[in-house]
């Protein structure tokens, strides 16, 4: 452990839900809310981060015609062990047959057990978005589909696929993410079939399932991409969804039938079938 460590505050002035969701797709210490204000922290600078989150903004101010501000605070602590004091406060969850829990909890007998450690990588299966996804996938996945987790993250949503029988692939723009979700498939002593930066942009593979737990703006932008992914009658599950821009993601994809509606807090996820 090092002496010292990084702490950076975000406080946006809107669109902290989709700003959030950004920054745990690109951030693998955790991330903590306090009122309006995201902290991030690591024994590493943040410079990078913090580059990809002011571009990220700009990005958002232009796609929602508004101007978007956001107020950074940087300070480099003393180190107090502050993962261990992260760690204190992560519990498992539960959703259907799967048991996601960091490797300092034991599995749960008669459960699907799925081992995440959340200070290391996001997606622990607290945030509602990835709740939403996995209730889902333990609904339809079943053994021998093929599955394909568009922005994988921590691998959470694809491992308990593969946990369900199916053979996955994953990708992720952010490389990063890709190694992280191999070291969690490792974890977790399952496989997954393929995994590559990027995204799901001109495929010639088809699925049986695709999955996006990602930000609206971006399911929007990748609407043609996903729904070509899929095989006649496949299923796609789109996650990520803030109330507001709801509409916005149905219109897209209105050429599918819309089979289920899930929300909880703030965040929808809605499951497609391809006709």
């Amino acid at each position: 452990m090092k002496e010292f460590y990084y702490e950076v505050v975000i406080t946006p002035s809107s669109h902290k839900d989709e700003i959030e969701s950004f920054l745990m797709d690109h951030f693998y210490n955790g991330i903590e809310e306090n009122g309006n204000s995201l902290i991030l922290r690591s024994e590493e600078p943040l410079d990078e981060i913090i580059l990809k989150t002011k571009e990220y903004v700009k990005n958002l101010s232009n796609i929602f015609s508004e101007n978007i501000d956001i107020d950074i605070k940087i300070e480099k602590k003393k180190n107090i062990d502050w993962i261990e004091e992260y760690k204190k406060s992560i519990t498992p969850v539960e959703v259907g047959n799967f048991y996601i829990h960091p490797s300092w909890y034991e599995p749960k007998k008669g459960k699907i057990d799925i081992v995440i450690d959340p200070a290391l990588a996001f997606g622990s299966g607290h945030h509602p978005s990835t709740l939403n996804c996995l209730k889902l996938i333990d609904e339809i996945v079943k053994k021998g589909d093929e599955v394909l987790d568009v922005g994988t993250g921590s691998g959470i949503l694809a491992i308990a696929a593969a946990k369900k029988g199916a053979v996955v692939d994953i990708c992720d723009t952010d490389e990063l993410a890709i190694k992280e979700a191999e070291k969690n498939f490792k974890l977790n002593k399952t496989e997954f079939n393929k995994a590559w930066v990027g995204s799901a942009v001109n495929l010639q593979k088809k699925y049986d399932i695709v999955i996006a737990n990602i930000v609206a703006d971006v399911l929007v932008f990748l609407a043609k991409d996903l729904k070509n992914a899929l095989k006649d009658g496949g299923f796609l599950i789109l996650s990520g969804i803030v109330d507001k821009y709801l509409q916005n993601v149905l219109e897209k994809y209105k050429d599918l039938d819309l089979i289920k509606k899930i929300e909880k807090d703030e965040w929808i996820t809605l499951l497609f079938k391809k006709r």
